[in-house]
């Protein structure tokens, strides 16, 4: 008889589920609330007289709070609980994406990004720990995967809510919905306990927990640093490539862009995100069939190639198809990269260094928005697009350092 999809899920303890679902509607909420900025960043460039350089370089403001957020709330996890920093990442972030509603000049948007970055970061990090010390070696993938595969399903909320909204209340109002997350605090709170794994090492005695000094050298330090220059790249292209398709959708022709209405371009948003939920969703199958590494390597050029393409197309009806692609292999690696570094790491410091390794790989990436717009006001679209291809080359080459690590048990 053959296993059903989600056999896997179905069969699962419900604590397991609950872990899943905790962080897979935590990370799609995270996606909701940071691309509503992508989504109206058009019309804030236009109403608060921001140039491309400008929005670019809010959107890097954002990410290197992220890193930030990441990286403390990683040790947050590690010291008070996996659902406690969850829980107070979100509320961070649904609070001051409602308060960018209230912006009235450039300066003040800033600050409440930066908060709204802080708890974008501590979301992944809570919950890639909350997910790998709760579902076994055969299955960590495909979990990443479906967890992953809602950051899609948020982009796509985003893109709706402001075809819907925008035209009706503005880009104010399409801010103040992002705060309707918060209310998932409350379920995590009553529902969703802390792994067993976690547990265990709190009651351990501190001399028998590996400490980040002893666990990093050697061969692992080359390891780390590679996973996070790979990581570097990766966010570095996602970033400058995402965080600008609406606005490159967006703006008029004499201006770079296509030229298309807020719910033509819309829609091409949401069509592409079909490719990207069912990328996130199939890396995870594959590399727990065929490795971490061969998986990310094939996902990473396909990228390129397909970015490569995108950048030179202006006929929207291509754009609608090649789209899904390109979201496909863009996108979907992201799901390798909570089970590889899960199975890089003791858990007594796993989340502190899912975080620094995922969110020193934002800092660099967060001058992603800042040099796509540089570019594109400077030499085009085509050309800015372009550089973020070439980040996924230079991601991919850097596995020829990276073991596999498909299957390991946990620590």
């Amino acid at each position: 008889m053959a296993i059903p999809l989600f056999g896997w899920l179905r069969t699962a303890p419900p604590a397991a589920r609950r872990s899943l679902f905790a962080a897979a509607f935590g990370w799609m909420l995270d996606s909701f609330d940071v691309m509503l900025y992508a989504m109206v960043l058009a019309y804030l460039m236009k109403d608060l007289g921001m140039t491309k350089a400008t929005a670019g370089l809010l959107g890097s403001v954002t990410l290197i709070a992220s890193a930030a957020g990441g990286i403390i709330f990683g040790v947050v996890a590690d010291k008070l609980g996996r659902t406690w920093a969850l829980r107070a990442s979100i509320l961070i972030y649904s609070i001051f994406t409602a308060a960018c509603g209230l912006s009235q000049t450039v300066p003040m948007l800033a600050v409440f990004r930066v908060f709204l970055g802080l708890g974008m970061g501590g979301e992944w990090a809570s919950g890639a720990a909350l997910v790998s010390e709760t579902w076994p070696a055969e299955h960590r993938g495909k979990a990443f995967g479906f967890v992953q595969s809602f950051w899609a399903v948020g982009y796509a909320a985003a893109a709706l809510v402001t075809a819907v909204v925008y035209p009706w209340l503005g880009w104010r109002a399409v801010f103040f919905i992002g705060v309707a997350p918060a209310l998932l605090v409350f379920w995590i709170q009553a529902r969703v306990e802390e792994p067993e794994l976690w547990k265990k090492q709190k009651q351990a005695a501190p001399a028998e927990k590996p400490s980040i000094r002893s666990t990093i050298r050697g061969r692992l330090l080359g390891i780390t640093a590679a996973v996070t220059v790979m990581n570097a790249f990766t966010l570095f292209a996602w970033w400058g490539f995402n965080l600008w398709i609406p606005g490159y959708l967006s703006l008029a022709v004499d201006k770079g862009g296509i030229g298309l209405s807020p719910r033509d371009m819309s829609a091409l948003v949401i069509f592409m995100q079909f490719g990207m939920w069912l990328g996130y969703l199939t890396f995870g199958y594959i590399s727990d069939g065929l490795g971490r590494k061969r998986t990310y390597v094939a996902f990473l050029s396909l990228a390129a190639l397909f970015i490569f393409f995108y950048a030179r197309i202006r006929s929207p009806w291509l754009l609608f198809f090649l789209g899904p692609f390109a979201a496909f292999f863009g996108t979907g690696y992201f799901s390798g990269f909570g089970a590889l570094t899960a199975e890089l790491y003791p858990t007594s410091i796993r989340a502190t260094l899912q975080g620094f390794t995922y969110n020193i790989g934002r800092v660099v990436s967060a001058v992603a928005p800042l040099i796509i717009g540089s570019l594109a006001q400077n030499k085009g679209f085509g050309t800015a697009f372009l550089l973020a291809s070439v980040a996924f080359i230079a991601a991919a080459l850097m596995w020829l350092w990276i073991p596999e690590t498909k299957g390991r048990a946990l620590s």
